[in-house]
């Protein structure tokens, strides 16, 4: 059984212990690096803030009762925008409609929050997360996301809220 658990600020070492785990199962998946995480970067101020940002969605999901996923929503750059990040599912959920579920319930928090665009940004190698959020009816913007090593640029997607699709371009 899938279940979904809201974390606060309170609930950082769950947050710590998948981030982590996230950032070493999947490094090609993340622009943040485990040893980003790690040493002077591992303190506990910084794992509450990150689950502090103002306005913010943060899940843990369990399947069977043992943590395997995570992913955020927060509010956008934009007025009316919400934004799906750091979306991981590790091995023993994955094919299990834990992503499907994590998905679906920061659609609906974006949802409840006022927002009509979901957007996000993936990396341009990360071929299963591309197909996840087309499936989803994600589409990519055409724009330029961040600047990466090698020359390339995030994948910038998103998804219309009203139940229409996102126009490109």
């Amino acid at each position: 059984m899938i279940e979904l658990r809201v974390l606060t600020p309170d609930d950082w070492r769950s947050w710590r212990s998948l981030r982590l785990a996230a950032l070493a199962d999947a490094p090609y998946a993340f622009t943040a690096r485990l040893a980003d995480w790690q040493g002077d970067g591992d303190r506990e101020e910084r794992w509450r803030d990150r689950l502090s940002i103002p306005g913010s969605y943060d899940l843990l999901a369990l399947l069977d009762g043992e943590p395997v996923g995570m992913a955020g929503g927060t509010p956008g750059e934009a007025e009316g925008e919400a934004r799906l990040r750091s979306l991981w599912v590790g091995a023993r959920g994955r094919g299990r409609g834990v992503a499907d579920r994590l998905m679906r319930a920061v659609e609906e928090w974006a949802i409840a929050s006022g927002a009509g665009t979901l957007r996000l940004a993936v990396l341009p190698g990360n071929a299963r997360a591309i197909a996840l959020y087309r499936r989803h009816g994600f589409e990519e913007t055409g724009e330029t996301g961040s600047p990466l090593p090698g020359g390339q640029h995030e994948v910038i997607m998103a998804k219309r809220l009203d139940g229409g699709r996102q126009r490109t371009g």
